[in-house]
């Protein structure tokens, strides 16, 4: 009696194991909504619950023990891995980040802004591709993610390129050029929260910080999606966009970066 119920019991964790490592992801991939129903509230939950940390904590912790301290093309591949292989996060993403490298390398921006840090796995990106006279700025509103991104930046290397400025960025972005000195950003990068693409983009234009031929550069136009922000800028006599298909971070579901060149 007890034989057969261990052994219901094992049968039973496994498919139940099975279910979660293969079954569901590869069901979901295709589909957006429901992948970040499955990564990003139900696998986050569940393993938060488990291990007692953070998503972010995690994330980190594969960063330390596979990437090469002061090289950030490692932390880069690291954070890939994990997140393919291991545990889904929402980065921009090997696939998209290649979209990313191509724009900021054709761009060569002395002033970058970057909105919504997480943990700074697009910093890393970014920075490692900008001259050395170049100043990045990110906002991170949750500080538990700053707090993480601030060690994924100093394990890359790249903590004297980088500002990461803590808070809202409705409050900040009004500030920046008193507290940094900056005139003009020449690329925003935003992949903050969606439904402030629109207002955080208006409160650039009112506060003077694109120059003609700045660049915005949006993640997750179509996953999660910024409708209002998207009818904007692609009806907007200021603008001149242009929409890159890509899929959502490590996943086959459809979702894309829209590059927007400030007209003036």
């Amino acid at each position: 009696m007890w034989l057969t119920l261990l052994s219901s019991c094992a049968a039973a964790a496994a498919l139940l194991y099975a279910l979660y490592r293969w079954v569901i992801p590869a069901v979901v991939q295709y589909h957006a909504g429901l992948a970040l129903i499955w990564h990003d509230t139900i696998e986050e939950g569940l393993l938060n619950a488990l291990t007692q940390t953070t998503r972010p904590q995690r994330i980190l912790a594969a960063v330390q023990k596979n990437a090469t301290r002061g090289d950030p093309r490692s932390v880069v591949k690291a954070i890939d891995q994990f997140c393919r292989h291991k545990e889904w996060a929402m980065n921009v993403g090997d696939e998209k980040g290649c979209i990313l490298d191509s724009v900021v390398t054709e761009v060569n921006p002395a002033t970058v802004l970057e909105l919504g840090t997480y943990c700074g796995y697009s910093t890393v990106r970014i920075a490692s591709l900008l001259p050395s006279h170049a100043k990045l700025i990110t906002l991170e509103f949750d500080p538990g993610n700053a707090a993480i991104a601030r060690q994924v930046i100093a394990w890359a290397g790249l903590a004297d390129k980088i500002q990461l400025v803590e808070g809202a960025s409705g409050d900040w972005i009004p500030k920046l050029k008193e507290k940094f000195g900056i005139e003009t950003f020449d690329l925003v990068f935003l992949d903050h929260w969606k439904d402030r693409y629109l207002p955080d983009t208006k409160l650039m234009e009112e506060c003077g910080l694109l120059r003609k031929g700045s660049i915005l550069l949006a993640d997750n136009v179509i996953c999660p999606g910024t409708p209002d922000y998207l009818e904007y800028i692609r009806n907007s006599p200021r603008y001149k966009s242009q929409y890159f298909k890509s899929h959502l971070e490590y996943t086959k579901a459809e979702d894309g970066l829209e590059k927007s060149v400030f007209l003036g």
